[in-house]
């Protein structure tokens, strides 16, 4: 099966999330196809990058596919696939634009936000998950949410996992723009068409020195330190276990702070 649609209209590319089955959740083979993706828009000079769910889909996506995580280590390294998809969306030397129609859930959150614009429909809702599954968040994600919204959502985002409906995230700049449903494509690419109109070297130059200039802030070495033992203490819990268990066994989870 293919998971990533591509196609391409002058040069506007579009890459539409292709498993609906699973509501489009972040396998490793979808996102290492959508990082491909990305690499052959690059390679055949796509300026603008839009990233959709197919029209149908209730979900956008349902964040990192669970039966992939680990468990017993750190599912969120490095050299997560998640991780090295947000990177490349990061390294793509145009704006790239998330068309959102549907719900998102945990690390599509992310994967949402690490696009340079998102545009969203009335049906579109962003709820960030790891409070279900007993997860611990990884220290690059939790700087890039903070760096895009203010620290008290962020804060009742995590600790609630409750879903920000969407004029709540346009109230809060999680959305660039909110339309209605029967607007959103056209709105979507009228402003991709805008940009194309438009400078390609300033636009590639400033995305990556705002890219430098996000991440300039030094964390001193026993901070982080500080940092990855809370998380060991976390993805090493009962509590991380019974979450995907849980979530395996399609019932609530049961968390004993252990």
């Amino acid at each position: 099966m293919t998971f990533i649609l591509s196609q391409s209209t002058g040069q506007v590319g579009t890459a539409t999330l292709n498993r609906p089955d699973k509501h489009n959740a972040l396998s490793h083979d979808l996102v290492e196809e959508l990082i491909q993706c990305l690499d052959d828009f690059q390679k055949a000079g796509m300026r603008i990058v839009v990233l959709r769910a197919a029209p149908e889909a209730t979900v956008w996506s349902a964040g990192h596919d669970i039966n992939e995580l680990p468990l017993g280590e750190d599912p969120l390294q490095y050299s997560d696939s998640v991780e090295k998809l947000l990177r490349a969306i990061a390294s793509f030397p145009g704006p790239v634009i998330a068309m959102v129609h549907g719900t998102v859930w945990g690390a599509a959150v992310d994967l949402a936000l690490s696009c340079d614009l998102i545009i969203g429909d009335t049906t579109c809702s962003f709820a960030i998950t790891p409070a279900n599954l007993g997860l611990a968040y990884n220290t690059a994600g939790l700087l890039h949410f903070m760096h895009r919204l203010p620290l008290n959502l962020l804060k009742e985002m995590l600790f609630t996992a409750s879903p920000v409906k969407a004029e709540d995230a346009a109230k809060w700049g999680i959305l660039n723009h909110l339309t209605e449903q029967s607007n959103l494509e056209t709105y979507t690419y009228e402003l991709a068409q805008l940009m194309l109109s438009k400078s390609p070297l300033v636009q590639s130059t400033v995305k990556e020195q705002l890219r430098i200039l996000s991440q300039a802030t030094p964390l001193a070495a026993d901070m982080f330190e500080r940092i990855q033992g809370l998380r060991a203490n976390v993805y090493a819990s009962e509590d991380y276990k019974e979450g995907i268990r849980a979530f395996q066994e399609k019932r609530k989870p049961v968390f004993k702070g252990t």
